[in-house]
Formats: C-alpha cells, sequence, structure tokens
C-alpha cells in the first residue's frame, strides 16, 4: 500500500506540473501527412514508421501530441536556435508548417508499431522493478508513474515508450542526464535521470524494448 501510494503521489505531481505544457494538438490529416512520410520521413524511419535502425527512433503509435511538440521543438523560429538540437532533424522539419506537423502526426500515430523484444534476460527482472517500482531509497519515481503500466503513455502529457529501441531510449535517457537534451518540460526527464546509473538505464531500457 505504501508503495502505491508513493506512486500515486508522483503521478499526480507529475501530471499537474505536465498538464499546461502538454496541451492536445488539433488533429491533423492523416492522408496528407502520408504524402510527405513516404517522400521524405521513410528515407529514416520508413514509410509507416516502423524504423529498422537503432539509431532513428520508432514514431508509429506514437502520441500526435508529443509528435507535434518533438517537430516545433527540432524547428527554429523567430531567430532563435531549435529547442532540441539534432543536425538532421533540424533540416529535415525546417520547411514544415505547424499544420503540416500535424499531418504528419496524425499519419504516424494511426500506424502500427512492431515492437522490439527485451534482449538481456539477466537484466529483465531489475529493468521491470525500475520501471514498475523506481527506486525509493533515492527518490527515483517509477516510470510507469508517468508512461502507464505497459508504457502506452498518456495522450497529450507523456509519450508512448513500450517497443522502441533499447539503444535509442538509453541514449535518450543519457542525453537527459547529460543536460544535451533539454526540450522536457519543467527539466522532469532530466531531474529523474540525474537518479539513475547507467546499469539502471541499460536494464529499464531493454525492459521497456519488450513492453506491449
Amino acid at each position: 500500500m505504501k508503495r502505491f501510494m508513493t506512486l500515486l503521489a508522483c503521478t499526480v505531481a507529475a501530471m499537474s506540473v505536465f498538464a499546461a505544457d502538454h496541451a492536445p494538438v488539433l488533429a491533423g490529416d492523416p492522408a496528407k501527412g502520408q504524402q510527405i512520410v513516404s517522400t521524405v520521413c521513410s528515407a529514416c524511419h520508413n514509410a509507416d514508421g516502423n524504423s529498422t535502425l537503432p539509431t532513428n527512433p520508432k514514431l508509429a503509435g506514437q502520441q500526435a501530441d508529443y509528435l507535434v511538440k518533438q517537430m516545433k521543438n527540432f524547428k527554429a523560429e523567430d531567430g532563435k536556435p531549435a529547442e532540441r538540437i539534432n543536425p538532421v532533424m533540424n533540416a529535415m522539419i525546417a520547411a514544415y508548417t505547424e499544420a503540416q506537423m500535424r499531418d504528419i502526426a496524425a499519419f504516424l500515430s494511426a500506424q502500427k508499431r512492431n515492437g522490439e523484444i527485451a534482449k538481456n534476460s539477466e537484466t529483465i527482472e531489475f529493468g521491470r522493478q525500475i520501471f514498475r517500482a523506481g527506486d525509493q531509497s533515492k527518490g527515483l519515481p517509477a516510470c510507469a508513474g508517468c508512461h502507464g503500466p505497459t508504457g502506452a503513455g498518456v495522450p497529450a502529457q507523456y509519450p508512448r515508450i513500450s517497443g522502441q529501441f533499447a539503444e535509442y531510449t538509453e541514449s535518450q535517457l543519457k542525453g537527459f542526464r547529460a543536460g544535451e537534451r533539454t526540450n522536457d518540460p519543467n527539466r522532469m526527464m532530466r531531474m529523474v535521470t540525474t537518479k539513475m546509473t547507467d546499469a539502471e538505464i541499460k536494464a529499464v531500457s531493454d525492459y521497456v524494448a519488450g513492453l506491449r
């Protein structure tokens, strides 16, 4: 019961912090989005958003609002640098309007994700523990508190992380921890990952890859 109440408290607090930054976006046109994805995005993420390379994340089945936010963060506007730095994505997204981003997101979010599998049997239980319960001894919250028990995320608030490449998830968590990725509202992911060791990051990334 104590663990449940702690998880509930963390979830409620996190949702109140993120609500204003994750308002639902207007729905786009998936048909228009498919045209853009098939001609541009497919080179790295495949025509249905199911990338086959761990360096390029799977976008199929991702929350539409999250996809729009990331695309907007990759775009430099009004003389200001992009909030999220990635030379390839910064260049690719530069020409697109927010309406087109919504179209892309509408198409990709409707696609079925081809999930990965957890590959390291020796760390499955460790990864499961971090994902479901965190580590109260050092104030590390459970990943499930925000991303849900199956990693499906919460629309307009938290992205889907289940079935993602373990290598990609690991790189993003380490990026947050190092301050190289800084587009997390209210520094939430940066604060969480500073409490994580390399072993914890690797174990939970592998565990999440196998969630459905």
